[in-house]
């Protein structure tokens, strides 16, 4: 009879063991699936960050091109001779330089002043009496 009960204790062990390492080997792999979906989710904000981005690289490269070329310009003689006219007012040897001014019409301005609530309800009054 002892060693029937040593062969319950055994078999009672090796259930408990088994069932302890099913758990563990079971909240592993649950940790392993939740941490796989969170770095996918993570991954596909960076990739649309990343779209974002480049974009707006596309954009700023455009826009350094287009100021190049401003600065290009901005240094030819044609430019030059054009801002020192309309800016300063300059000449060149034998030319006249003639300068049309608008001239703006001020109308008057036509102030009206609030009438107070009394004043509308008088006026109202008067226009029933006649």
């Amino acid at each position: 009879m002892i060693t029937k009960k040593s062969k319950k204790k055994k078999s009672f062990q090796a259930i408990f063991l088994s069932i302890l390492f099913g758990l563990f080997a079971l909240a592993i792999a649950i940790f392993l699936i939740v941490s796989n979906i969170k770095i996918n989710r993570r991954r596909k904000d960076l990739i649309s960050q990343i779209g974002t981005l480049e974009k707006e690289i596309q954009i700023l490269e455009l826009k350094n091109e287009e100021l190049k070329a401003g600065v290009d310009q901005s240094l030819t003689e044609s430019y030059l001779e054009k801002e020192a006219r309309e800016r300063l007012g300059l000449k060149k040897p034998g030319e006249e330089v003639v300068v049309i001014k608008k001239i703006e019409t001020q109308e008057p301005e036509e102030v009206e002043q609030e009438k107070s609530l009394w004043d509308k309800i008088w006026e109202k009054l008067k226009f029933w009496r006649d």
